[in-house]
C-alpha cells in the first residue's frame, strides 16, 4: 500500500507491521517531517515487492502472522541486501531485540515508544544508508569503467599501479613509448580519472571484494 511514492535515489523508509492502525499512525509521524514511506501488512509482501531501488530503512515488527520480522531480516540477509532495519519489539521482549541486533539489525525499539525518538533513529538509519549507497553506486560506476578497458590497457595500467615510468612499461611490454602514452590517456579517459592518484584510487575501488 504505497501512500507518497519516491523519486529515483530518493530515500523512502518502509514499514513492515500486520497492524493497519500502526501502519496508519506511523505513515503520519513520517509524513509530519516530510519522509517518504510505503507501507507493507506483512513480511511476506514486503519480500515479494521490496525492490532495492532507493537508499532508505525498514521499521519492521517482530511479531506478525506468516513471515515473522527475524525471517523478514534472515532473507534481506541472504539476499545481501544492506538496508538498515529498525526493529520493533513489544513491551519486555527485549530478547527477540537483542537477536536481531546481533543478525545485523541498525537499532530496535520497545513498544510503546516516543514518536521522536523513533524518528532519530530513522533519520539516523537513513543517513547511513545514503552514505553506503553512495559509495555502492560510485564503486558500480569505476567498476564499469574498468570493465571497459581493453586487455592491453589492462597491462599498461598494471605497470602504472607498479609505479613504472613509461620506457619500463614499453620495455616490458615491447611497444613504443609514444604507444603507452596513447594508451595511458585512454586508461585515463575511460576511468574518468582527474589525476593519477584519482586513477590509482578508482583503480582500487573497482578491483576490491
Amino acid at each position: 500500500m504505497t501512500h507518497t511514492e519516491p523519486k529515483p535515489e530518493e530515500a523512502i523508509v518502509h514499514i513492515v507491521d500486520d497492524d493497519g492502525a500502526v501502519r496508519y499512525a506511523l505513515g503520519r509521524l513520517l509524513e509530519s517531517v516530510r519522509l517518504k514511506y510505503q507501507a507493507y501488512e506483512s513480511g511476506d509482501a514486503f519480500v515479494e515487492q521490496y525492490t532495492h531501488k532507493q537508499p532508505g530503512c525498514l521499521v519492521l515488527d517482530m511479531r506478525m502472522p506468516g513471515m515473522s520480522g527475524l525471517e523478514v531480516q534472515r532473507t534481506l540477509n541472504e539476499r545481501n541486501l544492506s538496508l538498515p532495519i529498525i526493529v520493533i519489539t513489544g513491551h519486555g521482549d527485549t530478547q527477540t531485540g537483542v537477536q536481531a541486533m546481533k543478525n545485523g539489525a541498525f537499532d530496535f525499539i520497545q513498544k510503546p515508544f516516543n514518536d521522536q525518538h523513533l524518528l532519530d533513529i530513522v533519520h539516523a538509519a537513513i543517513q547511513s544508508h545514503t552514505e553506503q549507497w553512495a559509495k555502492d553506486r560510485e564503486k558500480e560506476f569505476v567498476a564499469t569503467r574498468f570493465a571497459s578497458l581493453s586487455e592491453r590497457e589492462r597491462d599498461v595500467l598494471d605497470g602504472i599501479l607498479n609505479g613504472e615510468p613509461n620506457k619500463r612499461i614499453a620495455g616490458n611490454l615491447n611497444l613504443s613509448e609514444k604507444t603507452i602514452e596513447y594508451h595511458r590517456a585512454n586508461i585515463m579517459k575511460k576511468m574518468d580519472a582527474r589525476s593519477l592518484a584519482d586513477l590509482i584510487k578508482k583503480t582500487l575501488l573497482a578491483t576490491q571484494n
